[in-house]
């Protein structure tokens, strides 16, 4: 599907307030909400939206310790290992990487003990590197600095 520059600005006000009234949004825009509606369907089908979310603030919610680990696997057998990273909720990112390592991961997790118990399961799987975030420096959103 082709982006056109409607399309650019519809996603990067959907991603300030998603909750956002079409009307509202076709205001902003100079089009009607009922065309502005038709758009968002549209990069909903073809998969451009890919679902909405809520971005909340992780250490009011608990998670103190955000790890970074790098997995050096043992097997070139690599199903079960993807399998057990999509069950564990502390995973929030997993990339399969050239360079070092197999694979890296982002975790959240509330305590030192939730963190080892998580370290110890990768064991069987193979050898990790592990790195704590002192402090997130930058979180940025693609679309505020996307030009077509």
């Amino acid at each position: 599907m082709e982006l056109d520059n409607i399309d650019f600005q519809i996603l990067r006000l959907l991603f300030e307030n998603s909750r956002v009234q079409w009307k509202d949004l076709g205001a902003q825009i100079h089009m009607t909400g009922q065309a502005v509606g038709n758009r968002i369907k549209r990069l909903e089908e073809s998969g451009v939206i890919k679902a909405y979310s809520l971005i909340v603030d992780e250490m009011k919610l608990g998670f103190s310790y955000t790890a970074f680990v790098i997995i050096y696997m043992r097997t070139a057998n690599h199903n079960s290992f993807m399998r057990f990273i999509n069950d564990r909720k502390e995973v929030v990112e997993a990339h399969r990487v050239s360079g070092e390592g197999c694979y890296h991961l982002k975790l959240k997790v509330k305590s030192e003990g939730q963190l080892n118990h998580f370290l110890n399961k990768i064991l069987y799987y193979g050898n990790y590197t592990l790195y704590l975030s002192i402090q997130e420096i930058k979180q940025q959103n693609l679309l505020t600095d996307m030009q077509q």
